[in-house]
């Protein structure tokens, strides 16, 4: 594996690239990304394709990638003229591309704003509240837990946020009239170490969550756009709001195996399939439309 760091005004941003380029395949490197995860998440994904080309990299601000512009916020705009350029810094076309989480909404930001970049997306249960129909009623629950790490710091707001994500769906008032979770009864510290500046829990990312895709722009691009879905993510928030993405784009989510985090190893404690999701990715990448 190489890394690179690609330097701009605005931001150092560290990519690695694993193969050869030019590809020795021919293919468009494959090219996976997250958000707020870094280009660590993805080890155990990259491992499934030892016979392609694939680039990680760290949003900026996040990881390796240090900002320069003076601001702490996080946009799909911003992270998609960050990806644009470490694509063009490949120097090899359009790329194949994975989009988890946040790097799903980043990557349809991207394919709306730079669509000669991308052959074929696959974006990975973004967590986009406009397309739920209960997007009022999510905002407000987005809002509780970045008011619990306000209130009591990390630990707190990380139960806060598992409760939301393991919610099954629609955020009703039987959602609002729980207890504020105990972060001991997720292995969360009570501890509040002062920081307030978690991308994940505060406000910085509310505009990733709030991002509104552009069907008629998507539908224009060149590129292929697969909306997929874990299929242990059941009625959660993030597998509602990737139906809900799908639905705008006039497609049926994608099914791959195990759940939001599905390609992740035991690194990363709640373990996906990484073996079963990379083969399934493989097959969707492979299908020609």
């Amino acid at each position: 594996m190489d890394t690179h760091t690609l330097n701009t005004p605005d931001v150092d941003l560290v990519y690695d690239v694993r193969g050869p380029l030019p590809t020795a395949d021919g293919r468009p490197p494959l090219l996976l990304i997250g958000q707020p995860m870094d280009a660590s998440g993805f080890r155990a994904l990259a491992a499934q394709f030892p016979d392609r080309t694939v680039v990680t990299y760290d949003p900026r601000g996040l990881g390796r990638s240090t900002r320069k512009d003076g601001r702490h916020d996080h946009t799909p705009e911003t992270q998609a003229a960050d990806v644009h350029a470490v694509i063009a810094a490949l120097g090899t076309g359009p790329v194949e591309l994975f989009g988890s989480s946040g790097g799903a909404v980043t990557a349809l930001a991207l394919v709306t704003a730079y669509p000669e970049d991308v052959t074929t997306l696959v974006a990975h249960e973004p967590p986009i509240i406009p397309a739920l129909p209960d997007a009022k009623a999510a905002e407000r629950a987005r809002q509780g837990v970045t008011d619990a790490y306000d209130a009591k710091g990390w630990g707190t707001g990380m139960a806060a946020f598992m409760g939301l994500t393991a919610w099954q769906g629609e955020f009703t008032d039987a959602y609002f009239a729980q207890p504020a979770p105990d972060p001991a009864a997720f292995g969360m510290p009570a501890d509040d170490d002062g920081n307030r500046d978690d991308p994940l829990l505060s406000d910085r990312s509310w505009a990733v969550s709030g991002y509104r895709p552009d069907p008629a722009a998507l539908a224009a691009a060149p590129t292929r756009v697969v909306i997929a879905v874990g299929e242990e993510s059941g009625d959660t928030f993030t597998a509602r709001t990737a139906r809900g993405t799908a639905a705008l784009l006039g497609q049926e989510a994608t099914v791959f195996p195990s759940h939001h985090g599905g390609f992740l190893d035991a690194e990363f404690g709640y373990a996906g399939r990484p073996e079963e999701f990379g083969a399934k990715l493989r097959e969707v990448l492979d299908t020609r439309a």
